[in-house]
């Protein structure tokens, strides 16, 4: 079980993961809502990334993977991603960034 970050230790991983884009529609995982809970896993040593994707069907998790690791390279020396689906995605978790950006590339939000 993961334990709650300090706010300034959750505020730096939070900013570092915003170096992680969704492939496929090109901003990043943070704005698009897609990171629930950010923790620490005492036992292991590691960041735990509660995170969930647009769609479960995502074939694309190894490219988010390869980004979070070269993301929170100088943050932490271990993370573990918990891919989760409840509650499911939606475009109102994203962030007011988030959906500019959205709209910049033609997204009605």
């Amino acid at each position: 079980m993961a334990t709650p970050l300090a706010p300034e230790r959750f505020d730096e991983l939070q900013e570092a993961l915003k170096d992680v884009v969704d492939p496929e529609l090109g901003v990043n995982v943070v704005d698009l809502g897609l990171i629930y809970d950010l923790g620490w896993d005492d036992e292991n040593d590691a960041l735990v990334i509660n995170m969930t994707l647009t769609s479960a069907g995502c074939p694309l998790t190894d490219v988010i993977e390869d980004e979070t690791a070269q993301a929170l390279d100088g943050h932490v020396e271990r993370f573990r991603i918990n891919w989760v689906w409840m509650p499911p995605w939606g475009p109102e978790r994203m962030t007011d960034d988030g959906k500019d950006m959205m709209r910049a590339i033609g997204f009605q939000i």
